[in-house]
């Protein structure tokens, strides 16, 4: 196979397939009234949700059958494979669903449990961000940049929702918070697409799941920044669910001190 850094090229090219997929589902429903019902951890899921993550398995499986997957809404299949895609069909249902376009399909490889290959993709603005293993992330095909922050007070931070804190959790995030520039609710993975583009220093959240975070980390990090668990600890299918993003490893030391403090 040819290849591009680390992943061989007709992969990088079958991401996008799958995002194309994708997109038409996901925006064809948006601002619609879609019927929404509550999976078993009371998170809503929408028929865009379902048939998205459909569509892009069944582009998986033609193109790569061999390959396992893990996607949100149908589950896992061969996640002991060499290559394993997580899939999130829409991260930010509670965005989509009230009609702010600021959720994203995000779409993750994971070599031998690493993840390699990365896209953010928002159907309705049609902006992309990739990122593959040992070459630059792109922005819509052109390459991006996080920037640097050397201090916490001149950070732009978010976090998506005050739910994913609580108990002294809660009281370390709020003395993050106070500490930078400013800082916002809100944002899901879209929030992660502008620190790697350059305009947000930190985003911190809690309690993620694989396919929340995977397809994060390589984008951010092909842009020139950190993202880990709370602890510093690279980010996989062991993963706790913390994650810290930043673009500049001052800023992301500084806040894991915090955050980490007793």
């Amino acid at each position: 196979m040819p290849v591009t850094g680390s992943v061989p090229a007709e992969l990088v090219a079958l991401a996008h397939r799958l995002a194309d997929a994708a997109r038409p589902i996901v925006a064809r429903h948006f601002r619609t009234p879609v019927a929404i019902d509550d999976k078993s951890d009371s998170t809503p899921v929408t028929i865009a949700d379902r048939d998205a993550e459909a569509a892009m398995r069944a582009v998986l499986a033609r193109a790569v059958p061999d390959h396992g997957v893990f996607g949100e809404e149908h589950g896992a299949e061969r996640t002991d494979a060499e290559y394993v895609w997580v899939l999130d069909p829409i991260d930010g249902t509670k965005a989509f669903i009230t009609g702010l376009p600021i959720f994203g399909t995000l779409i993750a490889l994971l070599h031998r449990g690493k993840p390699v290959l990365g896209v953010i993709d928002q159907p309705i603005l049609g902006e992309r961000w990739l990122g593959v293993a040992g070459q630059p992330s792109t922005f819509n095909g052109k390459p991006i940049q996080v920037r640097a922050c050397a201090t916490l007070d001149r950070a732009y931070m978010y976090s998506t929702a005050p739910i994913m804190f609580s108990g002294e959790i809660e009281k370390r995030h709020a003395q993050l918070a106070k500490q930078v520039k400013l800082f916002r609710w809100g944002g899901d993975c879209y929030a992660y697409g502008l620190l790697a583009s350059g305009h947000v220093d930190l985003v911190v959240e809690n309690s993620l799941k694989l396919y929340d975070f995977a397809a994060l980390v390589p984008v951010i990090q092909g842009a020139g920044g950190l993202i880990t668990d709370w602890r510093g600890r690279a980010l996989d299918m062991a993963s706790d669910g913390s994650v810290l993003a930043a673009g500049d490893a001052v800023v992301h030391r500084a806040a894991s001190r915090i955050l980490l403090s007793a």
